[in-house]
This record gives C-alpha cells, sequence and structure tokens, in this order.
C-alpha cells in the first residue's frame, strides 16, 4: 500500500521536527516547508495527501496559502489542517471559511493531530471544525 503524503508548514523548526517524527511513526510520508511560498510550490509539485498549515509565516501566511489551494484546481481537494497559536474564535472561523477541513490550535496534542489527520484521509470526519489542545 502508497505510504500517505502530508505537507507540514511550519516556519518554527522544532515544530516541524515533532510533526515528521510523530507523522513517520504513524508511516505517513513528510513533506516539509517552512515559508507559505515553499508550501504552495511543494504542493503543486508533490500533491500531499493532506497538508498541515500553520497561519504565521513568514512572506505569505497560511490564511492565504490555504486560500490560493483552494482556488487552485490542482490543489483545491487536498484537506487542509491549521495548526496555529493563532487560537481565537475569530482566527478558528476564518480558517474553516477559507476552506480548511480543521483547525488546530497550539499548544497541541500530536495525538489529537493525527487523530485528525487519520479521520480527514479514511474519510470519517464530516464538516468542518475547530479542535482545541
Amino acid at each position: 500500500m502508497k505510504r500517505r503524503r502530508i505537507l507540514v508548514a511550519d516556519d518554527e523548526i522544532y515544530i516541524l521536527h515533532i510533526l515528521e517524527f510523530s507523522l513517520n511513526l504513524e508511516g505517513y510520508e513528510v513533506i516539509s516547508a517552512t515559508s507559505g511560498e515553499e508550501a504552495l510550490a511543494k504542493a503543486a509539485k508533490e500533491r500531499p495527501d493532506l497538508v498541515v498549515l500553520d497561519v504565521l509565516m513568514p512572506q505569505m501566511d497560511g490564511h492565504e496559502v490555504c486560500r490560493r489551494l483552494k482556488t487552485d484546481e490542482r490543489t483545491r481537494d487536498i484537506p487542509v489542517i491549521f495548526l496555529s497559536a493563532r487560537d481565537s474564535q475569530t482566527d478558528q472561523d476564518l480558517g474553516l471559511r477559507l476552506g480548511a477541513e480543521a483547525y488546530i490550535t497550539k499548544p497541541f496534542s500530536p495525538q489529537r493531530l493525527i487523530d485528525t489527520i487519520q479521520n480527514l484521509l479514511d474519510g470519517t470526519q464530516t464538516g468542518k471544525r475547530a479542535v482545541g489542545m
């Protein structure tokens, strides 16, 4: 069976390492990006099965990345999960309105993120939702 690929975009290197380690243990192939521009380029080239996206990144924020992913016919069907320290209800609502399937706030539980990823990839999560820690 082909390993599912997840693009993780976050400018905090230690968050990338935690996510790479956790997701690799679960059998996923991880593609990393440290900026919004890099995330868009890798999404178009690599066609991941899912994107985990930070909001606050240099050059282009996660909101703009999500908007562009969801308006590009090549990437619009890729599920997006925001993983962000921006935890207000307004931020969460904006992320979901932009097309993200889930919004998880930092600090976060790696297991909660993995459960959300598995539910989205297996089609067992219906509807958009904000997920706490």
